[in-house]
């Protein structure tokens, strides 16, 4: 009994001793890293990089960041324009393709939406509204758009166009069947 008490302690004591080299075999060359002012392990600072030149820079990549920023900051401004004037059509319509572009089209409806609040019946915020909704696979609905504003102006060639388009895309008809028996 008293040799396996004594192995025990043993294993114990190796385990103890291996822990502790061990740790000062990780913790002695982290320490020497993090030296204040210290010669050693620590790491030399660098000088920066110069700074790319013009010429260095990929033109179709400059394009794209220019691209992005541009479209940034034009979206702010259409959004800013849309807060102080809620039924200007064209500042809408405007956001709105720029977010089509961006396929990021279910943030355009309730731009849509708050302009057809403010601006109830206005063909081109419906025709926009419609257009969304084809892009996004909901042809009934944008259907139903291009129809309303057609009782309002049945000669509209846009509108007839886009409700011909929807139809053939949804497949209910042939193009141009629709339209010329509204």
């Amino acid at each position: 009994m008293k040799s396996y008490q004594n192995l025990h302690l043993v294993r114990l004591r190796l385990f103890r001793l291996a822990s502790i080299v061990f740790a000062i075999h990780i913790i002695l060359p982290l320490s020497a890293c993090s030296s204040w002012n210290k010669s050693g392990l620590s790491v030399k600072e660098a000088a920066p990089p110069d700074l790319l030149g013009a010429k260095d820079i990929d033109p179709a990549m400059r394009e794209r960041i220019a691209r992005a920023v541009a479209q940034d900051t034009d979206e702010r401004a259409l959004r800013d324009e849309l807060k102080q004037q809620p039924g200007n059509v064209d500042a809408a319509i405007r956001l709105t393709k720029a977010l089509v572009v961006q396929k990021r089209e279910s943030e355009a409806l309730p731009i849509l939406d708050s302009v057809l609040l403010a601006a109830p019946g206005n063909l081109r915020a419906l025709n926009a509204k419609g257009v969304v909704f084809d892009l996004e696979g909901r042809h009934d609905a944008a259907q139903a758009l291009y129809r309303q504003a057609l009782k309002t102006e049945p000669g509209n060639q846009m509108l007839r166009n886009n409700l011909n388009l929807s139809l053939a895309l949804d497949g209910t008809a042939e193009p141009g069947a629709s339209a010329r028996s509204l």
